[in-house]
């Protein structure tokens, strides 16, 4: 009786170790997602957030932090009076969107809301105000606003999750199975395993396809429509997937193989690179594809990803079938082999981990300003606390004492895959998360310094934004329009600035040409003061002219 008592106290123990564990990974994957859950930011306007123009202009400019792709009738700029001010189709140019607006629709404020696809494939949406003359009562946009139904993105995260898990589920076992497995054993149980993961990835990656229409669009769990679809599978994130599931489908033909029973090293080989392409597949729809640099970002998360997969694949393993099933010599035999890979696995992680840490954190302060810093920290704690039980582990292998006595491995084994399945929540909410990066450009409507002027000569009117006016770096606009307030293409551009009352003489601003009338660079401005800003625009082989300003710096 107490045997039997004994056993259900250990068998309770594990139900509630169990349910806690995913009561915690599911409140780290049901977090409301915060209103800047997108990952491109829009970096600056034209107008202004907040600001007050002396005419209309002939279109509002939105420009974001990466490159952003059309939402259907998702972006809008609302008149005064309530009715629809924009005319026609936006037109997007890379990070640059040009919303053609109707110049008669008289003094007040005017609305501007947007939603469209940032380079990750995230959602970005947002909403400002300007003022022709002078401020009046905000108008407000009766239309549908497409923001999305948080079950879709608590969905999206849940089967990112599922993904990841299912992962680890396909390559531990075809990893073990074909390397380290014992011939006496038999396959099945390590099979099952593997067509489980299998089955759970490909679910996940039709899930995220079906998913991305109303996650991107706006709307509820069911709002797919066949031009959403069409939307979706046309873009890099649904060519990505798309490639996944033809590479899952070519890698389940040799899993069967493997499965049954050993097979050559050439179907190894041939699998091992199925499975690398089918990795990369996923920082390629994500994060890394849109970094300040795509090659290393993609490269290190496909690393970082494989080490994960590896590792806890492995473990999966050992803790299921090896230490309960194999004896003595087969562990004396497998456990070092296995150290050996998981320590590789781990010094890969942390390698990799830490390349895109620096890449998407950017700054110090940011790992705790930002809610993308703060899980990065947040995950770090809880691998250095899976490093400490991998590292009692790999000193129970080495003295030799785990094929004798595989329990207290098992139980650390337990441990770790408890801590790295908190972990794979995280990561999971991680990817739905602003990086600190994109965080840090987001100056649209931020409580810093704008300067805004328009210089009118004989040939067009250039509207002069400097932002954050400030000392030290400081992003310059320029757009030009004709005298009736229509955009000016312009063939050249020249700007300098001075500061003669401190013996600034002429500085060049290096100008990089977005659209036909609009200009943009980067200049620190080493001083404060009353700084004289020079524009001279081409518009012609012949025709030019030059404005100037006083931008005041603080």
């Amino acid at each position: 009786m107490g045997v039997m008592t004994a056993v259900h106290r250990r068998r309770f123990a594990r139900l509630a170790a169990t349910a806690g564990l995913l009561v915690i990974v599911a409140a780290l994957l049901l977090v409301p997602a915060s209103p800047a859950s997108a990952h491109a930011v829009l970096s600056s306007s034209s107008p202004a957030a907040s600001t007050v123009v002396p005419a209309p202009p002939a279109e509002v400019v939105l420009t974001f932090s990466e490159t952003v792709r059309k939402v259907p009738d998702r972006i809008r700029v609302i008149a005064p009076d309530g009715s629809r001010a924009d005319r026609g189709e936006p037109t997007f140019a890379g990070s640059v969107v040009n919303i053609p607006v109707d110049t008669g629709r008289g003094n007040g404020t005017y609305l501007v809301t947007y939603r469209v696809i940032s380079a990750d494939s995230h959602p970005v949406s947002g909403a400002f105000t300007y003022s022709v003359g002078a401020p009046s009562e905000p108008p407000v946009d009766s239309g549908d606003d497409g923001r999305a139904n948080p079950v879709v993105g608590n969905a999206v995260k849940v089967v990112k999750f599922v993904g990841y898990a299912g992962l680890l589920l396909v390559i531990g076992p075809a990893l073990v199975l074909a390397l380290l497995w014992p011939r006496r054993l038999p396959r099945g149980g390590p099979a099952r395993l593997a067509w489980t993961g299998l089955a759970l990835v490909t679910l996940a990656t039709v899930a995220a396809l079906l998913l991305q229409v109303p996650y991107t669009n706006g709307g509820g769990l069911f709002d797919i429509t066949g031009e959403g679809l069409g939307l979706v599978l046309g873009s890099a994130f649904g060519a990505a997937h798309l490639v996944r599931l033809g590479l899952l489908a070519a890698a389940a033909l040799l899993l069967r193989p493997l499965l049954a029973g050993p097979v050559g090293r050439t179907d190894l080989v041939i699998l091992g690179v199925l499975g690398a392409g089918a990795l990369v597949t996923w920082p390629l729809s994500g994060h890394p594809a849109a970094s300040p640099a795509p090659a290393v970002s993609v490269l290190v998360d496909t690393v970082h990803l494989g080490g994960m997969a590896v590792w806890l694949g492995g473990l999966t393993m050992l803790a299921v079938f090896l230490l309960p099933r194999a004896d003595e010599r087969e562990l004396g035999a497998i456990l070092p082999i296995w150290s050996r890979w998981a320590a590789l696995a781990v010094s890969a992680l942390l390698l990799a981990g830490t390349v895109q840490a620096l890449i998407e954190v950017a700054t110090p302060s940011a790992l705790v300003n930002t809610a993308y810093g703060r899980l990065v920290l947040a995950k770090i704690g809880l691998f250095v606390l899976v490093i400490a039980v991998a590292a009692y582990s790999r000193h129970l292998v080495r003295s030799r004492v785990a094929a004798s006595r595989p329990a207290p491995v098992r139980r650390a084994i337990w441990v770790e895959l408890a801590i790295t399945a908190i972990v794979l929540g995280v990561s999971a909410t991680l990817v739905q998360t602003t990086p600190a990066r994109s965080v840090a450009t987001d100056v649209a409507g931020a409580d810093s310094g704008y300067f805004s002027t328009t210089a009118t000569s004989s040939l067009y009117s250039m509207q002069i934004e400097v932002s954050p006016a400030r000392r030290g770096n400081n992003s310059v606009h320029l757009y030009a329009y004709t005298l009736e307030n229509q955009p000016q293409p312009v063939v050249e551009w020249q700007v300098t600035v001075a500061l003669p009352a401190a013996g600034i003489e002429p500085i060049q601003v290096p100008l990089l040409p977005l659209t036909d009338n609009h200009a943009t660079g980067e200049i620190s401005l080493p001083a404060a003061g009353e700084w004289e800003m020079r524009v001279t625009a081409r518009t012609t082989e012949i025709d030019q002219a030059t404005v100037t300003a006083t931008v005041p710096i603080r």
